[in-house]
């Protein structure tokens, strides 16, 4: 896949070497070893959401979009094995992603209206790779790691371009479209013009943000530590550990429903953060 420089002029920090590259080995192997019980390989889960009209889950991955089969085993979703990066669930199946072709390059911003069957591009094929994806407020909010560039789009075909920053990920307050925060090497940076500029970042250092209830914006870090502000941000508080070790992904579904993914597989809480069960299994075939 592409070798992006900005996104990996983002290497400050361990998170960002670990995190922010999803690309293969280079040899066509595995890097982690996972694979789904029924063979398909499943290498690195880059986005999670559920659909709201019947709360399926769904998984974005480096070989495509999965949801759990009725052992919890990851079924594929349509017929593309992309590479989904940033990926967001915006209403009853209707998702945005962006990431890269199976031939190579940048699939821009595509968007899904039969919950992941199918695809269409949007805007900025083969010049952007959004690393992270937000829909709110009747907002596209994206981070386009090809350019190092926080975006936002009302109909997914005319952008607005913003900041300039390294960033991994990005979270917007449910209450203030004008309120962005980015995880970056520095801690949390925060935004309060819609992402057209960024305070230096504080606080924690995060690898993943989600934020879809006032009081429930989700923080982990790059060891699997939980922690919840309810206060935008301003102080945060440990939760709990996510079982599994280093995260790939984070999504709040509401103040105390959190989905969380690591090497091992899908993860969710209902209480808070405070324990979490199992939700999809990518089982190990001796990968580190």
């Amino acid at each position: 896949m592409n070798k992006r420089p900005t996104a990996l002029a983002a290497t400050a920090l361990a998170l960002t070497l670990t995190l922010a590259s999803c690309s293969d080995t280079g040899d066509g192997k595995d890097p982690t070893g996972s694979h789904t019980t029924s063979g398909t390989t499943v290498s690195h889960i880059h986005g999670l959401g559920l659909d709201p009209g019947d709360q399926r889950l769904y998984v974005a991955t480096h070989e495509g979009v999965y949801t759990p089969g009725p052992e919890g085993e990851p079924e594929p979703v349509g017929d593309s094995r992309d590479d989904f990066m940033g990926f967001t669930v915006a209403g009853d199946k209707t998702f945005y992603a962006s990431g890269h072709p199976t031939s190579g390059g940048n699939k821009g911003l595509i968007k899904s209206t039969d919950a992941g069957e199918t695809w269409k591009s949007l805007s900025l094929s083969g010049e952007s790779d959004f690393h992270a994806l937000e829909s709110a407020h009747g907002t596209v909010y994206g981070y386009d790691s090809t350019n190092g560039l926080v975006r936002t789009t009302k109909d997914g075909v005319s952008w607005k371009d913003g900041a300039r920053l390294e960033a991994l990920d990005l979270a917007v307050s449910p209450g203030d479209p004008g309120v962005v925060l980015a995880t970056t090497a520095e801690g949390v940076a925060r935004s309060g013009d819609g992402g057209q500029t960024f305070a230096p970042g504080r606080g924690p250092v995060m690898a993943f943000l989600s934020w879809t209830a006032e009081d429930g914006l989700y923080g982990i870090d790059s060891s699997g530590r939980l922690n919840r502000s309810t206060d935008g941000g301003a102080t945060w508080k440990k939760i709990s550990t996510v079982p599994g070790g280093r995260p790939q992904a984070l999504t709040a579904v509401g103040a105390e429903h959190v989905l969380a993914a690591n090497r091992t597989g899908v993860f969710e809480s209902k209480d808070g953060g405070r324990t979490f069960k199992k939700r999809l299994a990518v089982t190990s075939s001796g990968g580190h």
